[in-house]
C-alpha cells in the first residue's frame, strides 16, 4: 500500500452532480469536492431530456483541476435506467430521455400482453416501474422510434461517460441489473425476454464487473466502480453488524438488505421487491420509494411563488406542525411527475378524505411521517420476504443529514438508526478504485476505513406506541 493514494470518483445525481478527490492516507479518507454542477430535467416541446452534452462538459471541467494532482485513477457512477443509442459510427442517435418522461405511460400494461407478469419477474428479478429502461425501450419499440432501428449500441449514462472517457463500449454490471433487461440467474441480458418485447437484442454490449479497468483518460486509467450511484453509496454502509438494513436517503429513497444470491419468487414478486447487483458478489434486495423528491418539488413551488426555503429551515417548520394530522402514499403515481407537489397532496387529501395540511410547516410534516411510514412497511416486507433480521438501520446520503427524518425513522421501524456519511456515493466509487488498485483488501477493510474516518450519529427509537397507533392509520390509507 502507497502512504497516499488518490483517485477521482465523478458522482452525478439526478439534482446535482461532482468531482470529488477522494485521499487515502495512512488508514484514513478524506474528500474534497472540486467541482460541483447542477443537473436536471430539460423540456423541448413534449419531450423531456437529460442535457447530457453540458454534464460531460462539466465533467471535463472537474477533471482538468483533479488530473493537476495526479490521481491513480478515475471512477464514474451516476443514477440509473437511462441510457443513449449509439450508431455503428459510436455517435449519439438523439438525446437521453428522462425516466420521469410519460413515454412510457400504458407501457407496463403493453408488456404484460407480450409476456405475462409473473414471467417478466422471473427473467430479471427487479421491481415493476415504468421507468425501468426495458419500457423505454418498449415505448421506442410501440412507437417505431427509428433511433432504435438505426442502433447499434446501448449504452446507460455512466457507460457513455466511460465511452467517451476511453473509447470501451461495456455496460457496468450493477447498472446492467436496473435496467429490467439483465438476467441475474444467467448472468448476461435476457435475451428471450428482449425478443418477445421486440427489442434488437444485438444492441447489448459486454457486461463488465466493478473494479474493471476500462482504459485511460489523459493517461489516468478509468476503472468502474458500481456505476449505479446507489451501488457505490451501498458499498460504503459502515456496518459492523451482521444483520443490517440500508436506506439510500436522497431525491428517491432506497431500502434493502444486502444479500449473496438473488431472492426470486412469488414473494418478491407480490411484494415488487427488486434485485439489484452489488459489488463482489453481492446483490441488493430493495425497495424505491419516492424518497425526498416530493419535498424537492415542494420547494420548487414555493420558490416559484417568492417563498424561499433551505432544507433545515423546513425541517424546524415540520417541528411546529400536529403529528399525524395528514398522510401520503409517497409512491402515488401522481406525485411521480415533475410540478405543484403542494397541489398533488391537497388532491391526494381529497380522494382520501382528508382535511388538507394547512400551511408549509403541515406539508412538511406530512411528507417526512409519510417517509417514515413507508420505511416500516417496506422494511417489514423486506424481512418477511428474506427471513433476514434486522438490528441496526443505516441511513447513508443526503437525507441523513435530516435529523427530523432519522429520528422518525427510528421511531417507526423500531430499530436503531445510524446516520452517515452523507458523502456514500463517491466513498463507495472510491472505495471499488483502491481495492482494484490493490490499496484496499476487501470491501470489509475498506467499510471499517470508512467507519473509522467520518463521524456518524445515532437514533433511538422514541414514542414507540403513538407511531405503532400511526401506523395502523396508515395502513387503512394505503388499503393494507
Amino acid at each position: 500500500m502507497r502512504e497516499r493514494c488518490l483517485v477521482v470518483a465523478i458522482d452525478l445525481g439526478a439534482e446535482s452532480g461532482r468531482v470529488v478527490d477522494a485521499m487515502l492516507d495512512g488508514g484514513q479518507i478524506s474528500l474534497e469536492v472540486c467541482h460541483r454542477f447542477p443537473n436536471g430535467p430539460l423540456r423541448v416541446r413534449d419531450r423531456l431530456y437529460w442535457d447530457i452534452l453540458r454534464l460531460w462538459g462539466e465533467v471535463q471541467a472537474g477533471l482538468d483541476s483533479s488530473l493537476s494532482r495526479n490521481p491513480a485513477s478515475i471512477g464514474i457512477d451516476t443514477w440509473a435506467v437511462d441510457f443513449a443509442l449509439l450508431d455503428r459510427g459510436g455517435h449519439m442517435l438523439g438525446n437521453p430521455v428522462h425516466y420521469r418522461d410519460a413515454r412510457t405511460e400504458g407501457m407496463l400494461e403493453r408488456a404484460y400482453q407480450l409476456l405475462p407478469r409473473p414471467q417478466i419477474f422471473e427473467h430479471t428479478g427487479i421491481q415493476f416501474m415504468p421507468l425501468n429502461s426495458l419500457y423505454q425501450l418498449l415505448s421506442m419499440v410501440e412507437s417505431r422510434d427509428p433511433a432504435l432501428q438505426m442502433a447499434e449500441t446501448f449504452l446507460t449514462i455512466p457507460d457513455l461517460l466511460n465511452y467517451w472517457m476511453t473509447g470501451e463500449k461495456v455496460c457496468e454490471f450493477t447498472n446492467a441489473t436496473t435496467t429490467q433487461c439483465y438476467d441475474p440467474r444467467l448472468e448476461d441480458w435476457a435475451y428471450p425476454l428482449l425478443d418477445c418485447m421486440g427489442i434488437p437484442s444485438k444492441i447489448f454490449p459486454q457486461i463488465v464487473q466493478p473494479g474493471t479497468r476500462l482504459g485511460v483518460y489523459e493517461s489516468v486509467p478509468v476503472i468502474a466502480p458500481a456505476c449505479h450511484d446507489t451501488g457505490s453509496a451501498i458499498a460504503a454502509v459502515p456496518v459492523q453488524e451482521k444483520n443490517f438494513a440500508y436506506l439510500s436517503s436522497g431525491t428517491w429513497s432506497l431500502l434493502g438488505l444486502e444479500t449473496q444470491h438473488p431472492v426470486i419468487g412469488p414473494a418478491t414478486l407480490g411484494a415488487n421487491i427488486t434485485n439489484e447487483g452489488g459489488v463482489y458478489g453481492t446483490f441488493r434486495l430493495l425497495k424505491n420509494i419516492m424518497g425526498l423528491w416530493l419535498l424537492q418539488q415542494c420547494r420548487s413551488t414555493w420558490a416559484a411563488e417568492g417563498k424561499s426555503f433551505d432544507y433545515p429551515t423546513l425541517n424546524e417548520l415540520a417541528r411546529e406542525a400536529r403529528p399525524f394530522g395528514v398522510l401520503v402514499d409517497p409512491d402515488d403515481p401522481s406525485f411521480f411527475p415533475p410540478g405543484d407537489m403542494p397541489a398533488r397532496i391537497d388532491a391526494f387529501c381529497a380522494r382520501t378524505g382528508q382535511a388538507p395540511p394547512e400551511g408549509i410547516s403541515a406539508v412538511v410534516r406530512c411528507i417526512l411521517e409519510s417517509l417514515a411510514l413507508k420505511y416500516r412497511l417496506t422494511l417489514d416486507l423486506l424481512v418477511g420476504v428474506c427471513g433476514q433480521g434486522v438490528d441496526v438501520l443505516h441511513i447513508i446520503g443526503g437525507g441523513s443529514q435530516n435529523d427530523q427524518l432519522c429520528q422518525m425513522t427510528a421511531n417507526a421501524t423500531g430499530k436503531p438508526v445510524v446516520a452517515g456519511p452523507v458523502e456514500a456515493t463517491a466513498l463507495g466509487n472510491a472505495l471499488v478504485q483502491w481495492i482494484a488498485l490493490g490499496e484496499i483488501g476487501s470491501l470489509a477493510e475498506g467499510r471499517e476505513i470508512v467507519r473509522s474516518s467520518f463521524a456518524l450519529k445515532t437514533y433511538q427509537p422514541t414514542d414507540i406506541d403513538a407511531w405503532e397507533a400511526a401506523l395502523e392509520k396508515f395502513k387503512r390509507l394505503l388499503n393494507i
